[in-house]
């Protein structure tokens, strides 16, 4: 009779979405399970949510290998969340049965694919903003990702609402001409800035995150005003990567250092970020290898101390 084979897990569970990666113990990947957001699970309903979630992945990405989820038992299983593990992971392991387990931040996760397991930094800046790296003794650091009040400089969020405090200044009368004006009234049809700004005060803030490619177009439009955002928001976010290279690498270090998240989009911005990373740290940026879903599994699998490379990896939507 054959060995029996080792299954090694690996989830990405976030705001929008959640993903589940199964690979063997040659790194193939052999399943795959997709379904909604699961970074909420204060209370009854959002427990209940988060439940139906994972397991519904689990169901999809163990179809090929297991009839019951419930009675397999992985030889390691990494799982990452937006918001933290803190909350989720007594959950977690009531779902999953692994001999190793690590439930963890998103970051971690979107770290070790982008990089494909190697020392590095990331720096995500979608509505929020965070770095994140590791380097080659495995000691990790981080900078940002405090939230909107205390932290999230760079990110989506941060963009929009400084656009829309350049708005506010032009209407009192003091601020610098700018079509961030025309433009942010035209997207939400307001007749003012005042009625925009009451708008956007009642709105979710990845709602108010979504008007930031406007800035953007004002820029390559030639507008200064949206340009110094930009520039000021990519200097932000290369300041975050600067603290955390600081805190793990010597200053001769040549590291790759990975930009994700949608604010990355604009490619004036990125550019800008770019020439910061070479002019601060010396450093290159490079775009993301792997998945984070990618680098739960593959994070799964250094912890059983296997060192395959992860194959048949399914393409990531945008």
């Amino acid at each position: 009779m054959s060995a029996p084979r080792h299954y090694y897990l690996g989830i990405d569970g976030g705001q929008s979405s959640t993903t589940a990666l199964v690979a063997n113990e040659t790194g193939a990947i052999v399943g795959v399970g997709r379904s909604g957001p699961c970074n909420h699970v204060t209370g009854a309903e959002a427990r209940t949510k988060f439940f139906e979630v994972v397991s519904d992945c689990l169901r999809q990405a163990t179809r090929a290998i297991a009839s019951n989820p419930a009675e397999l038992e992985f030889a390691a299983a990494c799982l990452g969340f937006s918001g933290g593990a803190e909350d989720k992971t007594a959950y977690s392991r009531e779902l999953v049965h692994s001999a190793r387990m690590k439930v963890t931040n998103d970051a971690e996760i979107a770290l070790t694919g982008a990089l494909a397991g190697e020392p590095g930094i990331i720096v995500i800046a979608g509505t929020g903003s965070i770095a994140f790296g590791r380097n080659a003794e495995g000691r990790s650091a981080r900078a940002g990702g405090w939230g909107y009040l205390f932290g999230d400089e760079g990110g989506a969020f941060d963009i929009v609402r400084r656009a829309l405090r350049a708005v506010l200044q032009q209407e009192e009368g003091w601020g610098p001409k700018t079509i961030l004006t025309p433009k942010l009234l035209l997207a939400n049809n307001s007749p003012s800035a005042n009625h925009l700004l009451h708008y956007l005060y009642a709105q979710p803030r990845n709602l108010i995150a979504m008007f930031g490619p406007i800035v953007t177009e004002c820029a390559n439009e030639g507008d200064s005003v949206a340009q110094n955002i930009l520039i000021e928001s990519a200097r932000m976010l290369s300041y975050y990567v600067e603290g955390v290279y600081r805190n793990l690498f010597r200053s001769s270090e040549r590291i790759p250092v990975a930009p994700i998240g949608g604010v990355f989009r604009s490619e004036r911005l990125r550019n800008a970020f770019d020439d910061q990373i070479r002019t601060t740290i010396g450093c290159d940026t490079i775009d993301p290898r792997l998945s984070p879903s990618a680098g739960a599994v593959l994070e799964a699998l250094r912890m059983d101390g296997n060192r395959s490379q992860l194959t048949g990896i399914p393409e990531t939507k945008t």
